[in-house]
């Protein structure tokens, strides 16, 4: 119908409707088809096309919280890579959650290409992997079978030890995440490994966690602050940026000078960290590389490409401000 409306040929519509008419098409018959498909409410049977190939033009991106920042930049990777042949759809789980094999398999029934899966437990690539490609983000610990963009989050952490053994702290705490995914476990053990190998106390009883959110952050570290003073802690943490800003809306609140009495530090390095009063001290991991390398490595699996290497691992950088910078406390 959109043809014989156009006048032009099927294989012309397809081309325009499907973004690949530029170099094939004419610039007055793409207007005409345009023109057609507008006015006869024309739209691309993607299901139908799934149907008929047995796979779709899908990419599922499984990840938590797309209203962080951090997965803003994962998508930018993404999309730099695949959004001329995919549409990139999201799943999102619960924050800070990994994701589940039971909820991913509903969303296989759309025949996607591929799945993209941010801090996936090995128990969801055992259950998931094989029948779907598929690439894990920041999954550190995972088989070596399995494709993987990892981020080193362990150096990360032991820089944030390090700038404060440095700057004299001798007694610090940690603001964990309530979750199960091994990134945010591996940031902790390292965080922990480091205080001990700097020769800096952190006492069991100041090690807490919260939800990655501010406002939950910010009520445990108050519940915890009293504890942590009596204790000699200087400094602190954070398993997230949104941790360290829960941090700094307490101290507020609760007339803790930052960094004087009290240094804080976060992990990703969000664009708000820069800007906070004061900013944060964070370990800067490269999103938008992430998302581009996990893109490059599905579309290598996609097109039946051998990878090499199956894994890769993306450095971390600590950035130093003002929520540290000053040391402890004369």
């Amino acid at each position: 119908m959109v043809a014989a409306h156009a006048g032009v040929s099927t294989a012309t519509v397809s081309l325009v409707a499907n973004g690949k008419s530029s170099g094939r098409v004419s610039a007055k018959n793409e207007q005409r088809v345009r023109e057609a498909i507008r006015e006869l409410g024309y739209f691309v049977d993607s299901i139908g096309s799934s149907l008929a190939k047995g796979v779709s033009s899908l990419v599922i991106l499984v990840a938590p919280d797309i209203s962080n920042p951090f997965f803003a930049k994962v998508i930018a990777g993404v999309r730099s890579v695949l959004a001329n042949d995919y549409q990139l759809m999201l799943s999102v789980t619960d924050s800070g959650v990994s994701p589940s094999a039971s909820e991913t398999r509903k969303i296989l029934g759309l025949r996607p290409a591929g799945l993209l899966v941010h801090a996936p437990s090995q128990e969801f690539l055992d259950e998931i992997g094989g029948h779907i490609p598929m690439v894990a983000l920041d999954a550190p610990g995972i088989d070596a079978k399995f494709p993987a963009v990892n981020m080193d989050v362990a150096q990360g952490a032991r820089d944030v030890v390090a700038h404060f053994a440095a700057q004299g702290h001798t007694k610090a705490a940690y603001l964990d995440a309530i979750t199960g995914t091994e990134t945010l476990a591996v940031r902790r053990e390292a965080f922990l490994q480091a205080a001990k190998d700097y020769g800096i106390e952190v006492l069991p009883q100041c090690v807490a966690s919260s939800m990655i959110d501010v406002t939950a952050a910010s009520e445990t570290f108050s519940e915890q602050w009293q504890i942590w003073k009596e204790n000699g802690v200087s400094a602190v943490g954070c398993a997230t940026d949104n941790h360290a800003f829960g941090v700094l809306h307490a101290a507020r609140a609760l007339g803790i000078r930052i960094p004087d009495q009290l240094a804080v530090a976060g992990f990703d390095d969000l664009p708000y960290s820069a800007t906070s009063n004061p900013s944060i001290t964070s370990v800067q991991l490269n999103a938008q590389e992430g998302g581009r390398l996990a893109a490059l490595k599905l579309r290598a699996l996609l097109e039946g490409k051998d990878l090499e290497p199956l894994q890769s691992m993306l450095p971390s950088s600590l950035i130093i401000r003002d929520s540290t910078k000053n040391g402890v406390d004369d």
